[in-house]
């Protein structure tokens, strides 16, 4: 089926079954929907050999069509990594029940009792490019906050995805919710997602999870809201009293843990106060992981084997591992840098002075603002979200990482005993 061309109306039927299961979710218990959950874990650690044969086509296909290294890494699955999305899993059930939270309530003078109560957003689009574990991440999160999703990978992960919806599909008949809370999209043709975009009155809202030229498209013709995940470049700013073992290690970190993620250090600021004291040991331990270095002049000087950065390289996602390096005079000019060239996603300090940290909280609006720790902590997993359906560096609906209650809105529910407006 997937080869094929889909009937016309494809995603208004898609959609149209997806409204309707939507209107059946809000009414199902949390025991219900952790049930599936406990199910869909034990299939992924029942089915892994599937699962990986699945994969292994998608890894072949996307070598033979040059796919970069950082997008390889996005596609591959292993045995551990269908093992830590299982917990992920069984993290998000072990969660709190969003659905039908009071947030705030009061009562008035006339007695009347007005609660706002968390509800489910509806029918979510997710799009989204390379990685398949995103795909048990994102209909994990929207079943227990009760939302359907049509999920719609991209082509270089098709045989996964479609190992791992038949996984969700079956721990949904198994479990009797309704069959089309979750669906896969089969077709990888491009044209198709201006179909599912067109359908704002069946579908309430589009998350893109994915390059910029894909969210930029969403946004261009969704008809519906969009949570928008923008490029993830990322800084880490070594203060003048940065601790040079400390800051080693953050860098190293921020950079080398998993380069190919959107919350991967992509320049290193360095207060010139610190450069002779902390640069060479850390510009030493990145060569180390074999980073290339992408120096201004100042640093250049003291990091044998770099290269000269250019003006674009500081507004660049490499996802690979290239560090731009620039030194600066301030925490103020660090914070104006991120400013021009970051994308509001994760920036970190790296320092020793109290009020420098409170200063560069204060200054950096980003989605996260790290003080002593790697960027690689914006993540929903670590936050004890249980897991993501991406990171937002949008301001509204939501912002940061996606979880249950970023999946959810809220109404007002008043009861009286009869009061009537004068």
């Amino acid at each position: 089926m997937a080869d094929c061309i889909p009937d016309p109306g494809y995603a208004k039927k898609i959609a149209g079954q997806s409204r309707n299961a939507a209107q059946q979710l809000p009414s199902l218990t949390g025991s219900q929907k952790n049930a599936w959950l406990e199910q869909v874990a034990a299939l992924l650690l029942e089915r892994q050999d599937s699962i990986l044969q699945a994969n292994q086509l998608d890894l072949i296909a996307g070598e033979n069509s040059g796919l970069s290294p950082a997008m390889l890494d996005r596609l591959r699955l292993c045995q551990q990594r269908i093992e830590s999305l299982a917990a992920a899993v069984r993290q998000i059930c072990a969660l709190p029940d969003p659905v039908g939270e009071v947030i705030s309530g009061g009562r008035r003078p006339n007695g009347l009792q007005v609660n706002r109560v968390r509800v489910p957003l509806g029918v979510v689009f997710f799009i989204f490019e390379s990685r398949p574990n995103v795909t048990i991440d994102a209909a994990a999160l929207c079943i227990k906050s009760g939302n359907s999703v049509i999920l719609r990978g991209g082509r270089e992960a098709l045989h996964s995805n479609l190992a791992l919806g038949e996984i969700l599909q079956e721990a949904l008949r198994t479990e009797g919710l309704p069959e089309h809370a979750v669906q896969l999209v089969e077709f990888p043709d491009r044209a198709l997602v201006g179909e599912f975009l067109s359908c704002g009155d069946l579908i309430d809202v589009t998350i893109p999870r994915g390059g910029k030229s894909l969210i930029e498209r969403v946004c261009r013709e969704a008809t519906m809201p969009v949570i928008r995940h923008y490029d993830g470049i990322c800084h880490v700013f070594i203060d003048e009293s940065a601790d040079v073992q400390m800051a080693k290690e953050i860098v190293v970190n921020s950079k080398c843990q998993r380069p190919g993620v959107c919350n991967a250090a992509e320049s290193l600021l360095i207060h010139r106060a610190a450069l002779d004291r902390v640069w060479p040991e850390v510009a030493v331990a990145l060569q180390h992981h074999k980073v290339e270095l992408r120096c201004c002049q100042d640093s250049l000087a003291l990091a044998p084997g770099a290269v000269a950065a250019t003006a674009e390289d500081y507004s660049t996602e490499h996802l690979a591992l290239i560090l731009n390096v620039k030194v600066v005079d301030s925490l103020e000019q660090a914070v104006q840098h991120i400013r021009e060239f970051g994308s509001a996603h994760t920036d970190a300090i790296v320092t020793q002075s109290f009020a420098a940290a409170e200063a560069f909280e204060t200054l950096v609006d980003s989605s996260a603002v790290v003080v002593n720790a790697s960027t690689r902590f914006n993540d929903g997993g670590e936050l004890g979200l249980g897991a993501e359906i991406g990171i937002s560096t949008d301001r509204f609906h939501a912002r940061g990482p996606c979880g249950l209650q970023e999946l959810t809105t809220y109404k007002y529910v008043l009861r009286g005993t009869g009061q009537t407006r004068g």
